[in-house]
Parts: structure tokens; sequence; C-alpha cells
């Protein structure tokens, strides 16, 4: 393997890690929201669209979920099945059908 391909990999775990830790500060579960502070609208599109780190993060921390148990009720849910049904549909736009490769 050619040592420029081997450093595109090592820049892309580092910014792998960079962006796990970005995103584990704000995780469900960690105590920002509590009964007197709920989440909200925003806190859901937040959480829905880092849902798949959550789920990693609670494996090894069983406080983490990925849902907040601590939120406003119909707008948290809202937001956050806004986020992922956005996040993960969106997968589908940006992928080519084969007949599109030809």
């Amino acid at each position: 393997m050619k040592r420029k391909t081997k450093m595109k990999y090592v820049w892309a775990f580092l910014l792998l890690c960079f962006a796990m830790s970005l995103l584990s500060g704000c995780v469900p579960g960690d105590g920002t929201n509590t009964p007197e502070h709920e989440a909200g609208f925003f806190w859901g599109i937040w959480h829905g669209w880092i849902a798949p780190v959550s789920l990693i993060i609670g494996l090894f921390k069983s406080h983490i979920r990925v849902y907040e148990m601590n939120n406003s009720g119909w707008w948290y849910d809202l937001g956050f099945y806004i986020a992922i049904i956005s996040g993960f549909g969106s997968i589908s736009v940006f992928r080519r059908k084969n007949s599109d490769r030809d």
C-alpha cells in the first residue's frame, strides 16, 4: 500500500474519532435535560441525528439512551423522527442505481 493511501486512512480515522467525541457531548441521558428543563423540538432533532452514536455509547454506558426520557412530549417526538427519517432516508438519495453506472 502506498504511503499516501495509508495517510488518507489515518486522517479519516482521526477525523472519525474527533467527530465521535464532538457528538458524544450531548447524548440523551447525559444529565443535560431534567424534569424541570425538558428536551424540546430542537433537542429532538439533535438526538435523532446522533442516534447511531448514542446507540454505540449506550453499549458501554448504561445511562446513555438513544431517546431522551425527560422530553416535552409531542414536539420532541416530532423533531426526533424528522431527524431520523431525513438522516437515514437521505442516504438513498445519494445512492446510484446500477443502471446509472453503465
